[in-house]
């Protein structure tokens, strides 16, 4: 069983940025695919950025140029820097992580999330 420990989020203004963790532990297989989600009151969760074991990077247009998604695999932790934040960037932040066991089996997990809110 895989646990995710996110740190790192908080309340900054317009403008502002905020690093964002990601801790995995417990894995005894290969951690693929890392990525970080965001939910905001009464709207879906939706895709902020995937990073791969091979690092490839995926955002979405909403983020793309101002969020950056990177990973230490040796420590399986996944970090998100965010810069130039918006209001609309009020969400809870969840972190992904994707485990493959040795005979292809595919597990996912989350993290407990964390709030991140922007003031204009």
């Amino acid at each position: 069983q895989v646990q995710l420990v996110e740190s790192g989020g908080g309340l900054v203004q317009a403008g502002g940025s905020l690093r964002l963790s990601c801790a995995a532990s417990g894995s005894r297989f290969s951690i693929n695919v890392m990525a970080w989600y965001r939910q905001a009151p009464g709207k879906q969760r939706e895709l902020v950025a995937h990073i791969t074991s091979g690092g490839s990077t995926n955002y979405p247009d909403s983020v793309r140029g101002r969020f950056t998604i990177s990973r230490d695999n040796a420590k399986n932790t996944v970090y998100l820097q965010m810069n130039s934040l918006k209001p609309e960037d009020t969400a809870v932040y969840y972190c992904y992580a994707d485990e493959i066991t040795t005979t292809w089996a595919r597990y996912d997990y989350w993290g407990q999330g964390t709030q991140v809110t922007v003031s204009s």
